[in-house]
């Protein structure tokens, strides 16, 4: 670990210590990323886990992958839209939105989720390595005070138990709806509940005090219907549910209408394409963009490399693998590529090049399997 690395480490040893120590009391298996040190599994192994998220319930701590910020001012829906191209202003109080922060030439500066808190917004910008992000957002919302809440722990608790789970603590979660938020007390702490997720599963994510973090996981882990999950039955939950992750599907040089999700933008605006990037986005929503991001089922058993080259079928060279991994819940081999639109049908079929040999892959629908959200 370089010299940045270990700082930030000890950074977050010093801030959610009690958060290590429940690691080690689950047996977890520690991972370096992007210089912390984060469990990438825990005793029962990555596939367990994954199976464990889908059929009862998985805690994971996910403080040290999202940023916590707090928006606080005048007019703070208005001038986001700037930067956002979705429709803020209409996000009433106590929903949840999912959308990006665009950059000038309509790639993705940042995914996130803003939520409506009443007299303020709170945000989860989803990639927490990248802090400059909390200084751009300082810099163009000038006279809006951004606070990073550094003091807060983030857990996400996923799947068909994840609300029987929570209501034992706190019985609100049983009435929050789908991409809905409120502030709870949680064994004496004041949290903040969000119901959404990043696994497919219904599910939660849970916003509390970094001095009441170790009491509040031991308290929902000592449900029956819980455990433990770490980084690596995380990507694999999210590869099956179709969803983006920075670095890998979206960035600085990838747009919303290639990235697949042109529906967080809103028809106001559309209308009215005063957001960064609108002329590349509006032109790519309009005409289509040259390239798209699709889901892919390789033969065999063999998941293939990230970074391999997708080639149509008379060889000629189409686009390349973002992600790719073994999907335990459909039994074979998963991945997400970016490839020329043209050739982007889904059943159709292409190949890939694995050490200089073409292995044949279908083009497949995403998500790979059926989100089973609680939207009512």
């Amino acid at each position: 670990m370089n010299h940045i690395g270990s700082l930030r480490h000890a950074i977050v040893e010093s801030r959610f210590s009690d958060l290590s120590m429940l690691h080690a009391q689950f047996h977890a298996e520690m991972m370096d990323f992007q210089g912390y040190s984060l469990p990438y599994q825990y005793k029962a192994g990555v596939n367990a886990e994954h199976h464990y998220c889908r059929t009862k319930a998985c805690f994971f701590d996910v403080s040290h992958l999202t940023k916590q910020l707090l928006l606080i001012g005048n007019d703070v829906a208005e001038r986001l839209e700037l930067l956002i191209p979705s429709a803020i202003q209409e996000l009433k109080a106590g929903k949840a939105r999912y959308t990006v922060l665009t950059n000038e030439s309509g790639g993705i500066r940042d995914d996130l989720v803003l939520c409506h808190a009443g007299d303020h917004y709170y945000m989860l910008l989803n990639t927490a390595f990248h802090t400059h992000n909390v200084e751009y957002l300082r810099a163009q919302l000038h006279g809006i005070e951004v606070i990073e809440l550094s003091d807060q722990a983030l857990f996400d608790i996923q799947g068909p138990s994840a609300e029987g789970v929570l209501a034992t603590l706190c019985p609100e979660a049983r009435e929050l709806k789908f991409m809905s938020t409120q502030q709870v007390t949680l064994n004496g702490a004041v949290c903040r509940l969000s119901r959404l997720g990043f696994t497919g599963e219904d599910g939660f994510e849970l916003s509390v005090p970094a001095s009441h973090a170790y009491d509040i996981a031991n308290a929902i882990l000592a449900h029956d219907d819980v455990q433990p999950a770490g980084l690596g039955a995380r990507e694999s939950l999210r590869l099956e549910a179709g969803f983006n992750l920075y670095g890998n599907e979206i960035d600085a040089r990838t747009s919303p209408i290639e990235a697949q999700i042109p529906w967080i933008i809103q028809k106001r605006r559309i209308q009215e394409a005063n957001f960064f990037g609108a002329k590349r986005i509006l032109e790519e929503l309009k005409q289509g963009p040259s390239r798209k991001l699709v889901g892919l089922m390789p033969e065999g058993q063999k998941p293939v490399p990230s970074g391999c080259d997708i080639f149509s079928q008379d060889e000629k060279k189409i686009g390349k693998i973002t992600s790719s991994l073994f999907g335990p819940t459909i039994g074979a081999p998963i991945a997400n590529g970016y490839i020329l639109s043209k050739y982007a049908d889904i059943g159709a079929d292409v190949l890939l090049n694995i050490d200089d040999n073409l292995k044949s892959a279908r083009i497949s629908k995403r998500p790979f399997v059926t989100r089973r959200y609680k939207r009512s």
